[in-house]
């Protein structure tokens, strides 16, 4: 994926692009690798532009978000975020930025989980983790999901109760009871007005698959 995808992918960012790439991602998860962080950084820039806010900062954070790996199925799985955003400052320090923006964009990254729970402050941080949930829904979403489902070993779907309608909803083993266990919970959490709209489109197409799967089993 790095021969795939360069410092140039990343315009009008590049040049930070370049700094930060190496250090981007950790292990071979193929929903957190470069073309995640491709596509969250496209949506950043898409919600950048209805939103305002400091340009440099959120890039930052998009290119460290998910410097640290830690798979779906840990019991450090709600400390991800923690862990990039102390390797990320890290690596800016090193890089001679000041300790504010440092901050600024650790908090953006501790943030930015699902897992972490943690209130985003800034219009950067709300921005990030607008940008990374857009990436969990929709039609990438759907195949993230079985993506993940696969290197966990879960099944497709409860063959007997596939709409868990008397039994408790359990994602690790059946990746369809993702959709209603967290996916189709995401687009009411959005914390930026274009975010919302962006994710109001990508529900619908999560909400339609659910409803064709369905129908196919």
């Amino acid at each position: 994926m790095t021969a795939l995808l360069t410092a140039a992918d990343f315009a009008p960012h590049e040049t930070l692009a370049a700094r930060l790439l190496p250090h981007a991602t950790d292990g071979d998860d193929g929903s957190h690798d470069l073309a995640h962080i491709h596509r969250v950084f496209r949506n950043a820039l898409k919600i950048k532009a209805g939103e305002g806010g400091d340009a440099e900062i959120l890039a930052a954070a998009v290119l460290l978000h998910d410097c640290v790996a830690v798979e779906k199925s840990s019991p450090l799985r709600s400390q991800a975020s923690r862990l990039a955003a102390e390797k990320a400052s890290g690596i800016l320090a090193g890089l001679g930025w000041p300790k504010e923006r440092v901050e600024a964009v650790a908090h953006a990254i501790l943030t930015h989980s699902f897992s972490a729970n943690i209130q985003p402050e800034t219009l950067e941080a709300k921005m990030l983790q607008d940008a990374d949930r857009l990436d969990a829904i929709g039609m990438v979403g759907v195949a993230r999901c079985f993506y993940i489902a696969g290197r966990m070993g879960s099944g497709l779907y409860h063959p007997g109760d596939p709409g868990a309608e008397n039994r408790p909803l359990d994602d690790r083993s059946f990746a369809i009871d993702h959709f209603p266990a967290k996916l189709l919970k995401l687009s009411d959490g959005f914390q930026t007005e274009t975010g919302r709209k962006l994710a109001q489109e990508r529900h619908e197409r999560l909400t339609l698959f659910l409803t064709l799967f369905r129908d196919e089993i």
